[in-house]
């Protein structure tokens, strides 16, 4: 497979590009007239939104769930159907466009926790064709101010806080210091406005409070006066889907720009084959929307495959280490992703594995691994509690949207998987050309 891709790209993505929704069929499959910007699909039109929601409910899937929504926090417990999701996205969708006037290619920025409306938010943006840029919550006011700067939005989204053990973050009076910071836009307290989830099962408290209110609007109140449902814009491909900033090294944060069409094609394929997640998958990525992996892995990758996903607010050892066993058993996930250093915190609290062994875990198939190497002990160790299930360590960044080297557990297409080594990432995947140089 790999081979087939780097003998000739256009053909073997083509090909898989078919396997989605296009509203206007491209011709061209990639573009290398410049040789550091490749464009793929360029004259093709696409809407990642309606390949997300819309064609499952077309297809008859609306009541298949596609999130669910769990907070060790709240407690809030739901589970979301297609059907649903398409409704609170579409009006989300026209509240940007009516009350805020919000067009294709303007920015939206979400500084939000891991609540559902997050992921209607960033579903809503790329169904009208505004580019979302997800600045995870609480982060600090300056690192704020940089990201408002940098996309210049039309509009920021925020929740009334956020949740940590034994705290409560409030996100409005850090907005309004960020806007204070900015230097690029002029008069930003004054020209942004703010739309802002109040977490009214949390207590009475508005997140208001601390500031003035005539700047903020209430998201529930909007929601609830609007009940029609937006059409899905299309876009071409080469459409920006999102901007997600990276630290990086020095300077200011680096904003990475992805496409529409580029992004659902790449992400439909990697969940197949890398996650091997379909329809009646529920895929587990412990992450937040905050970062790529939120993006890839908890909103947009799964429910192009018309999956489930669990979207979780919490901690992997909040109340305790058997958190995350307790809700594979409780949602029968079949597919996990996590972080090593997870790993290695839930193994430090739960060596001889004593919560693992009170849940039920035989639906998980495929346990893949983000963000570092893992290191061969802690492979050894899940193994040692999941003696059946693959370990997939894949290796990517920001910058790719999705793995540079993992293996491919698709059972559906190959039945075994290639070899592995513990710590190691097993092989590159197609549409990259990964190459040792030296020992």
């Amino acid at each position: 497979m790999h081979a087939e891709a780097a003998a000739d790209p256009a053909a073997y993505w083509a090909k898989l590009a078919l396997n989605l929704k296009w509203d206007k069929p491209f011709e061209q499959v990639i573009d290398t007239s410049d040789k550091y910007l490749h464009r793929w699909f360029p004259d093709g039109e696409i809407n990642i939104c309606y390949n997300c929601v819309d064609r499952h409910v077309e297809a008859g899937r609306g009541d298949s769930v596609c999130f669910y929504e769990d907070s060790v926090y709240t407690g809030v417990q739901k589970a979301w159907t297609y059907a649903e999701a398409q409704n609170r996205v579409g009006r989300l969708a026209n509240i940007f466009t009516k009350q805020f006037g919000i067009k294709k290619g303007d920015r939206i920025l979400i500084y939000m926790p891991m609540i559902i409306s997050s992921a209607w938010a960033m579903l809503a943006c790329a169904r009208i064709g505004a580019i979302h840029s997800v600045v995870f919550g609480g982060f600090s006011a300056k690192e704020l101010a940089n990201r408002i700067d940098d996309c210049n939005p039309k509009l920021i989204m925020l929740a009334s806080c956020g949740i940590e053990p034994g705290k409560h973050i409030k996100y409005a009076p850090i907005i309004e210091e960020a806007l204070s910071f900015c230097k690029k836009i002029e008069n930003a307290s004054d020209t942004i406005p703010r739309l802002v989830v109040q977490r009214r099962e949390l207590d009475g408290k508005l997140a208001t409070d601390d500031v003035d209110p005539a700047k903020y609007h209430d998201y529930d109140k909007l929601m609830e006066a609007e009940q029609e449902v937006a059409a899905c814009v299309p876009v071409l491909s080469t459409h920006p889907l999102y901007i997600l900033y990276t630290s990086g090294t020095t300077g200011e944060p680096k904003g990475v720009v992805r496409d529409q069409g580029g992004t659902a094609v790449g992400l439909d394929w990697c969940m197949a084959h890398v996650f091997n997640v379909h329809h009646d998958s529920v895929h587990f990525a412990g992450s937040d929307i905050g970062w790529v992996v939120g993006h890839s892995f908890i909103v947009y990758g799964p429910l192009l495959r018309g999956s489930a996903s669990v979207f979780f607010e919490g901690k992997p050892v909040v109340p305790d280490p058997g958190v995350m066993w307790q809700k594979c058993e409780q949602y029968k996930v079949t597919s996990l992703y996590m972080a090593p250093t997870a790993v290695r915190v839930i193994k430090k609290m739960d060596y001889d594995g004593d919560y693992f062994k009170k849940y039920d875990t035989s639906s998980v198939k495929t346990w893949s691994l983000v963000g570092e190497r893992c290191d061969p002990d802690t492979v050894k160790w899940m193994h040692k509690y999941l003696p059946d299930v693959i370990i997939n360590d894949t290796w990517w960044q920001t910058e790719t949207g999705w793995p540079i080297a993992a293996n491919l557990p698709n059972f559906e297409v190959w039945g075994k998987i290639l070899p592995t080594l513990p710590g190691s990432v097993t092989r590159p995947v197609p549409g990259y050309n990964v190459q040792v140089f030296n020992e």
